[in-house]
């Protein structure tokens, strides 16, 4: 246990930062199969989006200054002389006094600013009786107002969500180029582990939750994992497994057993896996303080406590932003947060950062963090929990009532 000497969470993100890397492999990917993937390049827009002028209404288009001082009980009138269809080009020109029926999408024609929505005139024999003044460019898109020719679309970095995969459609981009996507290999360790699906269970035996809570985590977040199943607390079964595994993956996790010696154990073969080894063993912080960090070469190793709500709490504050570094995605590396009001007092110990655990609960539209009360080592206290709460090291609780920063479990 020579390592052992207690980080902050300030300074564990600082080493974080210095040690972890973008392994930088970069693959070709058609658009269609790029979800979740993370983008190697910036995207330049070659072309507006959209490339005409366009209705976001059905209604009809129409000069603004044609509709002003338009009513219920003094309405305008203007002179249907035609109806677009969507998807035709509109060589008609709108002149004073007239209007022209346009679906939503439809382009308008020239001379027209504006639509005035459907709901809002009526179309009697061909005069529109219109009842609402409307504005210069409402309920139209102009050329270039989503996408702008020219303009940087995506930045090299960003993780490509639905979103951005239609925006790269709407531009006729059909692949691009992403970073090659992390793999996460999880080990397990302890004579007193036994596999999740084992019936009946023996005094003293612990199924192995780890392997599904932090798996479900890192394919949450859209990396690939693999588990490597379960060792005993012998360091050269151990180490020959953590070795293999590590030759297959990107990023390695090791949850170690409940007794000192494989505490050993783990520090040992994290150790033992490359340079320039450990450069974390212990974070100021609770639940989560025995918690190992490491580099071997360009690729992380992390040791978790083996209690599932620690090993959860801290693979969501520093196994995210190890994966969201390593895999070269652009982050401000703060969980989705919110802020809600604390629901009770929470004492807290000056020099250690506490995260408690909280349910959100609305009350008089408000939201409130209520405090899920439990022992560190409880799952169920994360079953029960929307998020997490932190307390800093500098803080000595918090008060009922005070507005606190929630780090979303989802």
């Amino acid at each position: 246990m020579q390592f052992f000497k207690v980080k902050t969470v300030e300074e564990t993100l600082n080493l974080i930062h210095h040690h972890v890397h973008p392994i930088g492999i970069v693959e070709h990917q058609l658009i269609s199969d790029a979800f979740d993937r993370i983008l190697a390049e910036d995207v330049i827009a070659a072309e507006n989006v959209p490339n005409f002028r366009r209705s976001t209404v059905d209604g009809y288009a129409v000069k603004a200054a044609d509709t002003y001082g338009s009513s219920e009980s003094m309405p305008g009138y203007l002179n249907v002389v035609s109806e677009i269809k969507m998807g035709e080009e509109v060589t008609t020109k709108l002149m004073p006094g007239e209007a022209i029926q346009i679906p939503t999408g439809g382009m308008l024609p020239d001379h027209a600013d504006s639509v005035i929505m459907i709901e809002h005139c009526e179309d009697i024999s061909g005069l529109l009786n219109t009842y609402k003044s409307v504005a210069p460019g409402e309920n139209v898109v102009g050329i270039g107002e989503d996408i702008t020719e020219g303009s940087k679309l995506l930045t090299k970095g960003t993780h490509l969500r639905p979103q951005e995969i239609g925006a790269l459609g709407s531009l006729g981009i059909e692949s691009v180029n992403v970073y090659k996507k992390i793999k996460v290999g999880y080990l397990s360790s302890g004579d007193e582990i036994i596999p999740y699906e084992t019936k009946n269970p023996q005094i003293g035996q612990v199924r192995d939750i780890n392997g599904l809570t932090i798996g479900g985590m890192v394919k949450e977040w859209g990396y690939d994992f693999v588990y490597g199943g379960i060792v005993p607390d012998d360091f050269e079964t151990f180490k020959n497994r953590a070795l293999e595994l590590s030759q297959q993956v990107d990023c390695l996790i090791l949850s170690g057993g409940s007794s000192v010696g494989a505490k050993d154990y783990t520090t040992e073969v994290i150790q033992s896996l490359g340079d320039p080894g450990v450069y974390v063993h212990g974070i100021s912080i609770k639940p989560g303080k025995p918690t190992i960090l490491s580099q071997a070469a360009a690729k992380p190793i992390i040791g978790l406590p083996g209690h599932p709500a620690s090993a959860m709490i801290i693979f969501k504050l520093f196994g995210q932003v190890i994966l969201e570094r390593l895999s070269g995605e652009v982050s401000n590396e703060v969980p989705t947060r919110m802020t809600a009001k604390i629901k009770k007092n929470i004492p807290s110990s000056p020099g250690r950062s506490d995260y408690i655990r909280v349910k959100l609960v609305k009350d008089n539209n408000e939201w409130w963090a209520e405090p899920i009360l439990g022992k560190s080592g409880l799952l169920k206290t994360l079953v029960q929990s929307d998020g997490i709460v932190e307390i800093p090291s500098k803080n000595e609780g918090v008060t009922i009532g005070e507005s606190v920063q929630v780090i979303l479990l989802r």
